[in-house]
């Protein structure tokens, strides 16, 4: 059954478990753990940026800020730079943030959104008042405008996303990140990565920082960017390790104990924090098809002490969850292109090493070397002196030929292999494969692969028990 069919089962399947409600997420965890000196820095976009860049990690750079009318009028518009992105110091989801990509040209007052819309510097007047007024803050007060810096979006993700910068939101608590997600802005969202204003939400493996499920706005689940067929599972997020020390920093030092981290990929600095969340919304929870509250309880109490810690656990304890659902419905283990494999043979001997995964050969092949430190050195040795060339051997009947391999010590058969090089004869002997658990009693030939990456490939009649994906 393909991996794909069997991920849709898992996925309207999982789908129907209980998610965390906000009144239960703010009783038990955001309250007890987020003090309210914490969460007045996450608010504080200018305070929180400020404090992280002195903590040496990575933020936008600042450019300018207007706090009142009078610095409003008295502004120096010339001053800014070709690009940037306008913001009010406590919004909230997105609202009141615009960015520009450049100046027309030939005229140094009006600049060009994503859209190809002009914004002059009378708009930006307009936009900044309806900041300083609090049209678009948290508690509806008045509020402080600031520009910084825009990002640029990485060649990855510019088919995944609509005229804006994507971001990824990490979930951490008491020091685990546990459970991340990653917006896509949309045409519906108007390029703000954004779910309630209609962006994507694509749940992300903790363990490996590759994209699972994914839901449209608030509940609607998808394969497909929207008018396209690109998949929205298998986006393999980068700086994946980064992204987690980065966020697990943040909650250090903005002592929020449950916090949002919002951090985007920036073609030229990497990893950067946009903002700090101390109450991030639960789409999260429906991108990731699984409830927040349950993973909470299983790091609260925890003593973590140090940021790789922290990363550890959240890795070993959420990531591989939908391939662990995988497994359980399918009966089968899922594995990736490459694994670590233990081989065994009668006398105890055994070997770790890496195997490729290889579905268009019939048989599963060893290198000489290994086989030779696995105690097959002699079967080795025997079959170069008494080997023929393939069309030789292949003008012998079935007992002619094994009367020629048949003394050879281990040797169980001979059989035709075809490859890069052309059809050759090749020796096979009895191992046992240890593979994620399962041991297979098999048989395997034997040939010289000292120029390959991989000393071993695991061919499709040892592959039955499995499912692979190719994203792992």
């Amino acid at each position: 059954m393909p991996f794909s069919f069997i991920k849709k089962i898992f996925i309207y399947r999982k789908a129907s478990h209980q998610i965390l409600g906000m009144n239960s997420r703010n009783l038990e965890f955001i309250r007890p753990f987020n003090l309210k000196r914490a969460k007045k820095l996450a608010d504080d976009k200018l305070l929180s940026k400020k404090i992280l860049h002195k903590n040496d990690l990575a933020v936008p750079r600042f450019i300018a800020k207007i706090k009142n009318r009078n610095e409003l009028e008295n502004f120096d518009w010339h001053s800014l730079p070709e690009s940037f992105a306008l913001k009010p110091n406590r919004g909230f989801g997105g609202e009141g943030i615009l960015v520009v990509y450049g100046k027309k040209k030939s005229i140094s007052d009006i600049w060009i959104k994503a859209d190809r819309s002009q914004v002059t510097i009378n708009d930006l007047k307009n936009h900044i008042r309806n900041i300083l007024d609090g049209s678009f803050s948290l508690s509806g007060t008045t509020d402080v405008a600031f520009f910084e810096e825009r990002l640029q979006i990485l060649k990855l993700f510019k088919p995944y996303s609509f005229k804006g910068i994507p971001d990824i939101r990490i979930i951490v608590f008491n020091k685990v990140p546990i459970m991340a997600m990653l917006r896509l802005p949309t045409k519906a969202s108007h390029g703000k990565a954004n779910l309630q204003l209609g962006a994507i939400g694509v749940g992300v493996d903790m363990a490996t920082g590759i994209t699972t499920t994914a839901v449209l706005g608030k509940n609607k689940i998808i394969e497909h960017i929207p008018g396209t067929r690109l998949y929205l599972s298998g986006i393999k997020i980068p700086y994946w390790e980064d992204i987690l020390k980065l966020a697990i920093r943040a909650q250090e030092i903005s002592k929020l104990g449950f916090l949002g981290a919002d951090i985007a990929v920036d073609k030229k600095h990497g990893p950067v924090i946009i903002e700090l969340n101390a109450r991030p919304g639960l789409s999260i929870q429906i991108a990731n098809l699984t409830g927040l509250k349950e993973r909470l309880k299983k790091v609260s109490g925890l003593k973590i002490k140090t940021v790789r810690r922290g990363i550890r656990v959240g890795v070993d304890l959420f990531g591989g969850e939908i391939e662990e659902e995988v497994e359980e419905i399918s009966g089968k283990k899922v594995i990736g292109t490459v694994e670590k494999i233990k081989l065994v043979v009668k006398d105890e001997k055994e070997i770790e090493t890496q195997a490729k995964i290889d579905t268009g050969a019939d048989w599963s092949s060893l290198d000489n070397d290994l086989a030779k430190k696995l105690g097959f050195e002699k079967t080795v040795e025997e079959f170069e002196k008494v080997k023929r060339p393939y069309e030789e051997l292949k003008r012998l009947n079935k007992n002619e030929r094994w009367n020629l391999f048949k003394n050879i010590p281990h040797i169980q058969s001979t059989i035709p292999v075809k490859s890069s090089h052309g059809y050759t004869y090749r020796p096979m002997i009895n191992i046992s494969i240890i593979m994620d658990d399962l041991t297979l009693f098999t048989k395997a030939t034997l040939v010289d692969r000292a120029h390959l990456k991989y000393p071993m490939i695991i061919g499709k009649k040892n592959l039955k028990k499995f499912l692979i994906d190719v994203n792992k």
